[in-house]
């Protein structure tokens, strides 16, 4: 089987890296973190004219129709830039839930908007108790006047406060725990009665606790089948993990080079102490992590497009993420010694992105549990 890119896809590729090695540096992260919004517009803007916006999508809904392999590249190489900018809540996960919208002219028109840079969506899918169920849903939906009224409170939800839509998970029958009677709906996020309190992730992205008290949204809110919310949740986490994973490959490609160049400017006893073999064994390990994060990765992306042992390849590569991530993470800030861990240096903000990148959608020990069962 021929694994090599296209000349499109190498095109596409080129064009990403040659914008973010002109865009984007640690200093001007560090600002954008810190300025008032959490990213940059311009830069979003950008995204949208490069089409990264669109490249997931399919072209009947509005999207380039890069698919899996086009996200795969996009979040590779975001990752070793760190970018900050809300991508992946918007294009990965709620994009991988909106392209099972059945109703194909509302898909094809938010996922036109989506690609053209008008509108960011967050996911509203987690609960303080769920333990990364995405099944565990207490948020409630009952009919009323024709429509749906919400109640309930959502944790850690990504980006909010920046998007102008969220998909919000809520039980409409059932117990807690079902998988059955969980229906999702498209929410304004101004929506009377909804209010969030965002606040700073440990890697400088934003997320919010989301609270509805008797938020009313009309039938057409309802994305998919009322009670079948479930099916598109799986699909979003697939396209979700897809997504972190192909970041993370690129962080931990990113901090095995920052590493590497480090050790060789740093000098004990008179040399560089990459020159000690213990230590280029354990660089050599970093390497090899790295490299067999890419391959789930690419395995991901094809059982994507095939369709087959999707779940069983997610959980696959988010434990690889977990493993690995924190396998490269500890010996990169270990090899750069305590300053490491300092805001000045890069390596920091790598480490502080894998970290958070095993949390997302379930850490490891959650998907060793659950491979088997896929």
């Amino acid at each position: 089987m021929d694994f090599s890119y296209s000349e499109e896809q190498k095109l596409l590729q080129d064009s990403i890296v040659r914008f973010l090695d002109d865009q984007y540096d640690i200093e001007s992260r560090r600002a954008l973190i810190n300025s008032d919004l959490g990213f940059s517009d311009a830069h979003w803007s950008q995204f949208a004219e490069l089409g990264l916006l669109g490249v997931a999508f399919d072209a009947e809904d509005g999207g380039f129709g890069y698919g899996s392999v086009g996200l795969m590249l996009v979040m590779e190489a975001f990752g070793r830039a760190l970018v900050i900018e809300p991508y992946w809540s918007t294009v990965a996960f709620a994009g991988g839930a909106l392209r099972q919208d059945t109703r194909s002219e509302r898909r094809a028109d938010l996922i036109g908007r989506i690609s053209s840079g008008e509108l960011k969506v967050a996911s509203a899918y987690s609960e303080e108790s769920g333990r990364y169920h995405l099944s565990h849903v207490t948020t409630g939906a009952e009919e009323a006047s024709g429509g749906w009224r919400l109640s309930g409170r959502k944790s850690v939800v990504l980006n909010a406060g920046s998007a102008d839509l969220l998909i919000v998970s809520a039980r409409s029958s059932g117990g807690a725990d079902d998988r059955d009677g969980i229906t999702l709906f498209l929410v304004d996020r101004d929506a009377a009665g909804l209010s969030l309190q965002e606040y700073r992730t440990v890697d400088g992205f934003r997320a919010a606790e989301i609270t509805l008290e008797n938020v009313e949204v009309g039938a057409d809110a309802v994305l998919g089948e009322v009670g079948g919310g479930m099916a598109i949740l799986d699909q979003a986490e697939v396209w979700g993990i897809l997504g972190l994973g192909a970041e993370a490959s690129g962080v931990m490609e990113r901090a095995y080079q920052l590493t590497v160049e480090y050790t060789k400017e740093r000098k004990q006893f008179g040399v560089p102490i990459s020159s000690f073999q213990v230590l280029q064994h354990r660089m050599v390990d970093m390497f090899i992590e790295t490299e067999q994060t890419k391959s789930l990765v690419l395995m991901l992306a094809l059982a994507l497009q095939s369709g087959e042992n999707q779940a069983q390849a997610a959980s696959a590569l988010k434990i690889q993420v977990g493993k690995a991530g924190r396998h490269i993470g500890q010996q990169a800030i270990q090899l750069h010694g305590g300053m490491g861990m300092t805001d000045e240096m890069a390596i920091g903000h790598y480490f502080k992105r894998l970290t958070a990148a095993n949390q997302i959608l379930g850490d490891a020990a959650h998907h060793l549990k659950h491979y088997y069962e896929r």
